[in-house]
């Protein structure tokens, strides 16, 4: 089905006031019509005055960010589902070869144990970048996140927090992934003091923003568009 058409129909159901889409009617429409962006990308571009750059994509901003927390940082370990082999989005590849893996590792698919355990690790000084692999799995990680993470240094009159932890979680649809895999969580912890939410719009706020939130004093979900 032509995207015009697709349009028209829209239009035609809406004035009849009949349900969209139709029966029948969903199978047939094409990609290009009910998944058009709302935008056009455009690439950040960065000044001279900066200096030499490197152009990279999304995911490989991502893995600079994650390798100079490691560089820098001696106490800082990256962990999660998959996250050994470079994970499925490709943002940790190479990082187990240079780093070891004593500091990046992969996790039992058990997202409120991740978070978990970044959570204890955080409160003991390290530097602790968890994964989640999709931003849909993080619901089974809810309590830790919001009733220990967000209120740690609030339930111990501060004499603890989680400063030390980052979790990174891909959001938004990645095209084909269905209801485990296209979900947009982050206005769940919006509302949640103790949080911060971070979503680059590309590579260069990525890797930015990411390392802001490693090294920042606070506590950030530093969540990736795909």
């Amino acid at each position: 089905m032509k995207p015009e058409f697709a349009t028209r129909l829209v239009a035609e159901c809406l004035k009849r006031g009949r349900i969209w889409p139709p029966p029948g009617v969903v199978k047939c429409l094409s990609t290009s019509a009910v998944h058009r962006s709302h935008f056009n990308f455009v690439p950040d571009t960065v000044p001279a005055t900066e200096g030499e750059v490197t152009r990279m994509n999304m995911f490989q901003s991502i893995t600079n960010a994650l390798d100079i927390a490691l560089t820098t940082d001696p106490t800082a370990v990256t962990f999660g589902e998959d996250v050994a082999f470079g994970g499925v989005f490709r943002c940790t590849v190479g990082l187990q070869e240079k780093f070891g893996k004593d500091r990046v590792f992969n996790t039992p698919l058990c997202e409120q144990g991740i978070v978990g355990f970044g959570i204890g690790l955080a409160v003991a000084g390290a530097t602790a970048i968890a994964e989640i692999q999709f931003a849909d799995y993080i619901f089974p990680a809810f309590d830790q996140i919001t009733n220990e993470a967000a209120k740690m240094r609030y339930r111990s009159g501060n004499e603890f927090d989680c400063s030390g932890l980052t979790i990174r979680a891909p959001c938004s649809a990645v095209g084909h992934g269905a209801l485990y895999h296209s979900q947009s969580p982050e206005a769940f912890f919006a509302h949640v003091s103790g949080i911060k939410i971070v979503i680059p719009r590309g590579p260069v706020k990525a890797k930015g923003l990411l390392l802001s939130c490693i090294r920042e004093i606070g506590r950030a979900s530093c969540r990736e568009r795909v």
